[in-house]
C-alpha cells in the first residue's frame, strides 16, 4: 500500500477484527490495519467508521451510529459478533443433534436487536437424522421463522453441496449483510468456503499481514459475495455457550414469538408466565392442542432462561 498521511478523516468499513485492532476497507476497496484511538477498541466488524491515515496504517477516530449490534453476554464478558446486520444465518446440523437451547438463545439475541434470523439445517443427505431434526424444528416454522435445508460436505475443495438448496440460500443472501453463526461442528467453515471459494485465500492474506506486525489471528471476517459489494457474509467463531445476560427476564417473552402471541392476554401486566392465575401462556401450554401452541420444550426453555437471567440480575 502507498504511504499516506492526512489530517482529514476518511470513511471506511470494518471487515475483520483481531484483538484491539481491525482491518478497514476504504470506499475504493483497499484494506488496511487500523488502531483504536485510546486504550479500548470500540469498532467491530460491520461498523462504519471515520479513520485517519498515518503511514501505511490508520487510526479509527469515530464509529458511526449503529442500526443494531448482535452480541452475547454472560457474567464474565460481552462478546460482540457484528454490527449493522440485515440478518443472521444460524447454522445447525442434523447430526450430531443440535442444541435447542443454543438455537433459542441465538434467536432471542436476534429478536432483541430486530435482526431477521434464518435457520439453516445442514446434513439433509442423512435421511433419518435429518427427518428427526426437521420435525424438531416444526415449532420454529410455525412461528414464522425461515428454515432451509442444506447438505454441505467438506470432502472436496470446493465442498460438495446440494445445488438446489444452495441456490435457495444464495437468493436469501442476495443484497444482505448476513452474519453466519453456529456451534462448532455444524459445517460453518465448509459453507463459507462453498459460497466464497476465495475465503481461505483472503484469510491467509489477512494472517500474513498480521504476522508482519504484532497482533493475534483474525476472529471475525466479512466477505463480499459479489463484485458490487452489495451482499456480504460475516464469518464468526464457533461457540458452545450463548449467554443472554443483556436481556431483562421480564422482557424475555417478548423475544419468543410463540409466547409473545399469548402474553398480551394475561390477567396481570407484570406476569412472569410461570405461576400466576389468569396467565394465557400457561393456559396455552396446558391445552397443547390448538394451532400455534407453545411446545412443552419451548416453555421449559423459557423457564430455565427466566431463572438464569433473574439470578444474573441479583449480582
Amino acid at each position: 500500500m502507498t504511504t499516506v498521511s492526512s489530517s482529514t478523516t476518511l470513511p471506511g468499513l470494518v471487515v475483520a477484527g483481531f484483538g484491539r485492532h481491525c482491518l478497514v476497507e476504504t470506499a475504493s476497496g483497499q484494506r488496511l490495519i487500523c488502531h483504536p484511538r485510546g486504550k479500548k477498541s470500540q469498532a467491530i466488524v460491520g461498523d462504519r467508521v471515520q479513520w485517519l491515515p498515518s503511514q501505511d496504517e490508520g487510526t479509527i477516530e469515530k464509529v458511526e451510529e449503529r442500526s443494531n449490534l448482535f452480541y452475547r453476554q454472560d457474567d464474565m464478558r460481552t462478546k460482540s459478533f457484528a454490527a449493522n446486520l440485515d440478518q443472521v444465518l444460524i447454522l445447525i446440523a442434523a447430526e450430531p443433534e443440535f442444541s435447542e437451547s443454543q438455537l433459542t438463545r441465538a434467536l432471542i439475541a436476534a429478536e432483541a436487536e430486530r435482526i431477521s434470523p434464518i435457520i439453516a439445517l445442514n446434513k439433509s443427505d442423512l435421511t433419518e437424522p435429518f427427518a428427526r431434526a426437521w420435525a424438531k424444528l416444526a415449532p420454529y416454522r410455525a412461528m414464522g421463522y425461515q428454515v432451509v435445508p442444506l447438505a454441505v460436505k467438506p470432502t472436496t475443495d470446493p465442498p460438495i453441496a446440494n445445488d438446489a438448496q444452495t441456490a435457495q440460500l444464495r437468493e436469501l443472501l442476495r443484497g444482505k449483510k448476513t452474519l453466519v453463526l453456529g456451534p462448532s461442528g455444524a459445517g460453518k467453515s465448509s459453507l463459507i468456503n462453498l459460497l466464497i471459494p476465495g475465503a481461505q485465500v483472503l484469510t491467509a492474506e489477512i494472517s500474513q499481514a498480521l504476522n508482519s506486525g504484532k497482533h493475534t489471528t483474525t476472529s471475525t471476517t466479512l466477505y463480499w459475495l459479489d463484485a458490487a459489494r452489495a451482499s456480504a457474509l460475516i464469518d464468526s467463531p464457533g461457540f458452545q455457550e450463548f449467554g443472554l445476560h443483556q436481556i431483562d427476564p421480564m422482557h424475555l417473552a417478548n423475544y419468543m414469538p410463540d409466547l409473545k402471541a399469548h402474553a398480551q392476554d394475561c390477567k396481570f401486566y407484570n406476569c412472569t408466565h410461570l405461576h400466576e392465575p389468569g396467565c394465557s401462556v400457561i393456559s396455552e401450554v396446558k391445552s397443547g392442542s390448538r394451532a400455534g401452541e407453545i411446545s412443552a420444550t419451548r416453555y421449559r426453555l423459557y423457564g430455565e432462561l427466566f431463572a438464569e437471567l433473574s439470578q444474573a440480575r441479583r449480582y
